[in-house]
């Protein structure tokens, strides 16, 4: 059987206002940038993307957990969630892909509550405080993972 040649982008609560909230941390650009840069970087190495926000966990989850079926990998930026929940480590962990955890800002240099993460241990990439562009980076360190050139 032939691997699928889909990676799943998860964006956690409040990405919805990327280009809104916070600029000075987060910069101007919107999810649907994103979105498209995402989807851009994949395509020029034959994967396409599903893409999934929301500001409920119970959905992110459904969606990590309906991945498991048709995706090769999963992009992530849990947003808040990174920092507190055990639910979405182990929805991750448990239906065995190769993650990409991404933070727009460096969540180290922030706040001392920002600088724990549950997705780390079950993530195989990190790119962390290179902005939007982090999710370019992201999606080529996990698909070489994918294919595998790379340890992760």
């Amino acid at each position: 059987m032939t691997a699928p040649r889909r990676l799943l982008l998860v964006n956690g609560p409040n990405l919805n206002l990327l280009g809104v909230r916070e600029p000075g941390i987060y910069g101007s650009d919107t999810l649907a940038d994103v979105e498209a840069l995402v989807a851009a970087r994949a395509a020029t190495h034959g994967f396409e993307v599903r893409a999934v926000q929301s500001n409920h966990e119970g959905v992110l989850l459904d969606a990590i957990h309906d991945a498991r079926t048709d995706c090769a990998g999963i992009v992530i930026n849990p947003g808040g969630l990174t920092h507190t929940s055990v639910v979405l480590r182990d929805a991750l962990s448990g239906v065995s892909l190769p993650v990409a955890e991404v933070h727009i800002s460096d969540v180290m240099a922030r706040e001392s509550f920002r600088h724990f993460s549950y997705v780390a241990d079950v993530a195989v990439v990190h790119v962390i405080g290179q902005g939007v562009p982090g999710y370019g980076t992201a999606v080529d360190l996990l698909i070489d993972v994918i294919a595998g050139q790379a340890d992760g």
